[in-house]
């Protein structure tokens, strides 16, 4: 984009902001974005195998970004390897724990793309939470494994865990259990029939119901606690986790909002690689589009791809939106060639606006 207004004016004052909505890709905006650093640490796959994970603190050093993908992600396995009934998050608890160990106490939970259907429960064994049955022996790692949960011990959790502050990128209302929960509609893109799928939810209903039990707090039914297998409900149960959209994180992250305030600009570029009648729904174009019409400032999207209504997105403040392609074209060649086909739409919008309004 900034090529491309380049050739029409080569002096224009360009600001670059990385934004995401909160899946993946977010650790990478946010560090970007605030000059941060990358971590890089071996911990479990979802299947208890060692792997290299990244996880980004911001410059100040006081707020961690943890992409849940990043440790525990279907990006991880190959499709015959997924395995809903034994997947744990305990990789991202165990970079959430290397985290604390810098000093950090701020974290932001990236959920999306997760392997895993165990209610974060491996993120709270990482912490040093004792997920145990009516033995007093460990339950095995995984979703399946929290139908023998008759007990959670929190006695060995260190202090650092309790001096946290935990948000979450969440962006889908799915509760905990139930026919819209977690295991019903996350399950079976992690590899669950519909026979897993049951076994799956009444296993949550059990964590569920022992969260509750320990925390007097029920996350059952709780709208978003469903997210990333549940992921969220865990964390919302043990870490005071708060729920946020995602966008609206990243955007007070890199304090967008102030950044608008403090300067004078003519013009907002955003885009995405669908724009349709969902793209109004926690994206990052419906985001930024809703806070600069606060501020009288036109939101252009470009998009690979438009489509559908999109009367809701231009009442929340988008001014227009352009398709990059130029002809027709297969996904895989609109992908690979997406920078140049960017740079020369970004050209010709800012042709005619440089004609109309003398930018």
């Amino acid at each position: 984009m900034k090529r491309g207004i380049r050739k029409v004016r080569i002096g224009a004052d360009v600001e670059l902001i990385p934004i995401a909505d909160g899946g993946e890709g977010t650790m990478d905006s946010l560090v970007e974005a605030t000059s941060g650093s990358y971590y890089e640490c071996k911990v479990e796959d979802p299947l208890g195998r060692s792997v290299s994970a990244q996880y980004g603190i911001t410059k100040d050093n006081k707020t961690a970004v943890i992409e849940l993908s990043s440790a525990s992600g279907l990006n991880i396995l190959t499709e015959n390897e997924l395995d809903p009934y034994s997947a744990s998050t305990y990789g991202t608890g165990q970079l959430i724990m290397h985290a604390l160990n810098e000093g950090v106490r701020n974290f932001i939970i990236c959920l999306g793309g997760s392997a895993t259907n165990d209610g974060g429960s491996g993120i709270l064994k990482a912490l040093g939470y004792r997920l145990v049955d009516k033995n007093g022996d460990t339950i095995k790692p995984g979703g399946i494994g929290l139908k023998n949960l008759h007990f959670i011990d929190d006695s060995q959790v260190s202090p650092k865990v309790q001096e946290a502050f935990f948000q979450i990128a969440c962006d889908v209302n799915n509760p905990f259990v139930g026919s819209n929960g977690a295991a019903a509609i996350f399950g079976p893109q992690k590899g669950a029939n519909s026979e897993m799928v049951q076994e799956l939810d009444n296993a949550m209903m059990v964590f569920a119901n022992c969260i509750e039990q320990k925390t007097r707090q029920s996350v059952h039914h709780v709208p978003g606690a469903g997210a990333a297998g549940g992921a969220a409900g865990g964390l919302m149960g043990f870490l005071n986790a708060e729920l946020k959209p995602g966008i609206q994180l990243v955007m007070e992250a890199v304090q967008l909002e102030e950044f608008i305030q403090q300067e004078t600009f003519d013009l907002l570029l955003t885009g995405e690689g669908k724009i349709d009648s969902q793209t109004a729904s926690g994206k990052v174009v419906a985001g930024l589009a809703e806070v600069a019409k606060r501020y009288s400032l036109p939101t252009v999207a470009l998009s690979g791809n438009v489509d559908g209504e999109l009367t809701t997105l231009y009442n929340r403040g988008l001014s227009a939106v352009f398709s990059i392609t130029n002809g027709p074209m297969t996904l895989r060649d609109a992908m690979s060639e997406g920078s140049d086909l960017i740079e020369k739409q970004t050209e010709q919008i800012f042709r005619l606006l440089s004609l109309a309004y003398n930018y």
